[in-house]
């Protein structure tokens, strides 16, 4: 079982977010992807649908997560399951950084509103 320590971890930055990845199929995971999402505050993510079910945990801070147009406001230890061909907005409306730990499966994808699709680095 491989170790992943916190000094080998990969960080991305994305629409004024941060992804620091830990697991993915560079460092030895066969199906799943998990890394720690860093929200700053003020920061507004555009709305986009995912392709695989995304487990989204909140450690520290509140967000504003709309979910196919219902909005929710969850704080620390909350947690949302957004299932595959959901559509999924982040806001930080506080004045801090909302850190959240994210669990999905190996292929995820993203499309943004325009048609645009990302494959994340820190998911695949």
């Amino acid at each position: 079982m491989p170790v992943i320590r916190s000094s080998e971890a990969v960080t991305h930055e994305i629409h004024g977010a941060r992804f620091v990845s830990y697991a993915t199929p560079l460092t030895g995971s066969k199906e799943l992807c998990a890394w720690r999402g860093e929200i700053p505050a003020g920061t507004k993510a555009p709305a986009h649908t995912v392709n695989r079910e995304e487990i989204f945990h909140l450690l520290d801070g509140e967000l504003l997560i709309t979910l196919d147009d219902e909005t929710h406001r969850i704080t620390a230890g909350d947690t949302l399951i957004i299932n595959p061909g959901a559509t999924l907005s982040v806001e930080n409306p506080t004045d801090r950084t909302a850190i959240s730990w994210v669990t999905t499966s190996i292929g995820l994808q993203a499309t943004l509103a325009d048609g645009t699709v990302i494959t994340p680095p820190w998911a695949n």
